[in-house]
């Protein structure tokens, strides 16, 4: 058996025999103080740190509010997503209404929407049509278009003299006004177009296209009194892609 026992309240090792000077009594109770090393603010100390504990670790910082919050957004009243992309289903039946009916007027705020949903559909239509008949010509749609596009934009900039028409603009009408020619070529599909009776079908078919486009070129410029001189390009125009559907 050992001489030596342990005090816990005193830290300290004591021999039984009373004569013995107990060893290592080392005072736990004060703890060396080790200069951490910093740059700039002394970091606390280990006991400082435990004691000193407020019991925020787990609470997030306040973030600002957002801009919307600040100003009083209102959120109930936010528009459709399909509005915000610029897709308004409104405008594109008043648009496909106007130049299925000649005869149909419609007003300048629809026809100056930028929407290239409906001529896209309707590009496809053409060429899906097209396909009926064997012909892969999806290439030569956008590149006639394209180049349509960027000539109609150049005249009729040239023309007016008091407004102006942006590129999607004329881009959205050309692409609409494309509809009576997916028609065409779907009609081509079931009948042969290569005779005087389909040649009769075709160009009612292009000047229908070349009506459509000039009345809505000119009731966005504002143009009334230059729509013949509106409507022969646009006919030259269709008139290439008749071509595409007949041959």
């Amino acid at each position: 058996m050992s001489n030596y026992y342990y005090d816990q309240q005193q830290n300290n090792w004591f021999s039984q025999d009373s004569t013995t000077q107990g060893w290592a009594q080392f005072d736990y109770s004060q703890q060396q103080q080790e200069q951490p090393m910093s740059y700039g603010a002394a970091a606390p100390t280990e006991q400082q740190s435990y004691y000193n504990y407020g019991g925020q670790m787990f609470i997030p910082s306040e973030q600002p509010a957002s801009k919307g919050f600040e100003e009083g957004y209102d959120f109930e009243n936010e528009p459709p997503l399909l509005e915000e992309l610029g897709i308004n289903f409104d405008h594109i039946r008043q648009k496909t209404l106007a130049v299925l009916n000649p005869l149909k007027m419609a007003s300048a705020e629809v026809i100056s929407d930028q929407d290239l949903a409906g001529p896209l559909a309707f590009c496809l239509l053409f060429g899906f049509s097209l396909l009926l008949h064997g012909k892969v010509q999806f290439g030569y749609i956008y590149g006639i278009g394209l180049v349509g596009c960027v000539g109609m934009y150049a005249l009729l900039n040239l023309m007016a003299a008091d407004h102006t028409i942006s590129f999607t603009c004329t881009a959205s009408v050309l692409g609409y006004c494309l509809l009576p020619m997916a028609m065409l070529s779907m009609f081509a599909a079931v009948l042969s177009l290569q005779g005087i009776i389909g040649y009769a079908i075709a160009t009612a078919a292009v000047l229908w296209c070349g009506q459509s486009s000039s009345k809505l070129f000119t009731i966005t410029l504002a143009m009334e009194g230059q729509r013949l001189l509106v409507a022969y390009p646009c006919t030259l125009l269709y008139g290439v892609f008749a071509l595409l559907a007949i041959f």
